[in-house]
């Protein structure tokens, strides 16, 4: 790797980090109007747009196929629509900070996942220490030995639910979509857009709004579109194709200290002991999962 192309990846990375750290705080934001539905419809539509434009500008073709959009069409719920509004529901009950901390388990539910409906192979000891290890820091997190304390348990549940889906999406996409080499950009834009006309109906069915337009929450919601659901995904595939996915999925490792620390400083929220000891030993298990301690635990 030439010097140029390490300082532009880890600019990527950093950036990539600062926008899905702070998605968190701009959903609170976007409460303040909408609905849990209609941020993420706004969120997958705004995002859609975005890299339409992208792709009418670069001039790249969309899929032609209907197995092409069916499968884009299933990724997307699961790595973009579904999640997006089980985040939206669950942060009307908790902090940002711990709904940072709790999507920080992500690679652990994906490892749980691989398990449960993409397993190819017998998972290594490894695997299965850092999916316990990591499965006890979500315990540590919310705090299992006092109920869960002032946090409401649907809410609790939905976070989970919401890295759960992440975690299916996660290998889904490398088994489904990754084979039709598509352009990165027209993957995403098939993802989001289908995405939004699922959810528009839903949206429509209830209220649009629930409370007064504001700067803020006009703000949070283009912030949630263009940058943390468009162009994030472009700088992700372009980590992916630059470092390799081992580099690149650990931005996860990034957003959880960003997440809390917009939210102690802008949201004035605050934390309790056991969620940073969680959201620790969360990462460790991720890390031990993934492979990446391996030249510390064995010996040469």
């Amino acid at each position: 790797m030439t010097p140029t192309k390490s300082s532009n990846w880890l600019l990527n990375y950093i950036v990539l980090g600062i926008i899905w750290g702070s998605s968190f705080f701009f959903i609170m934001l976007a409460l303040r109007t909408l609905p849990p539905i209609g941020i993420a419809f706004w969120r997958t539509a705004i995002g859609a747009a975005t890299l339409a434009i992208i792709l009418v500008i670069q001039k790249v073709a969309v899929p032609k196929s209907w197995k092409q959009w069916s499968l884009l069409w299933v990724s997307g719920l699961l790595m973009s629509g579904i999640p997006a509004v089980l985040f939206g529901y669950a942060e009307q009950h908790v902090s940002s900070a711990l709904a940072s901390i709790i999507n920080a388990s992500t690679p652990v539910f994906t490892v749980l996942a691989i398990l449960i409906a993409f397993r190819a192979e017998k998972p290594k000891p490894q695997v299965l220490v850092g999916l316990g290890v990591g499965l006890i820091g979500v315990f540590v997190v919310l705090g299992v030995w006092q109920g869960f304390g002032d946090n409401h348990p649907l809410a609790v549940g939905a976070l989970l639910l919401a890295v759960t889906f992440y975690g299916f999406g996660s290998p889904f996409v490398r088994k489904f979509i990754e084979p039709m080499k598509l352009d990165p950009k027209t993957s995403v834009f098939g993802q989001v857009s289908t995405s939004a006309l699922t959810l528009l109906p839903f949206y429509l069915l209830g209220p649009l709004a629930t409370g007064p337009s504001s700067f803020e929450s006009v703000t949070g919601m283009l912030a949630l579109g263009v940058l943390g659901t468009g162009l994030a995904y472009i700088l992700f595939y372009r980590l992916l194709a630059t470092v390799g996915s081992p580099i690149a999925s650990a931005v996860t490792y990034v957003t959880p200290v960003v997440g809390v620390a917009i939210g102690v400083a802008f949201l004035r929220e605050s934390i309790s002991w056991h969620e940073p000891v969680g959201a620790l030993v969360i990462l460790i298990g991720a890390a031990v999962a993934q492979g990446r301690l391996n030249r510390f635990l064995v010996r040469k």
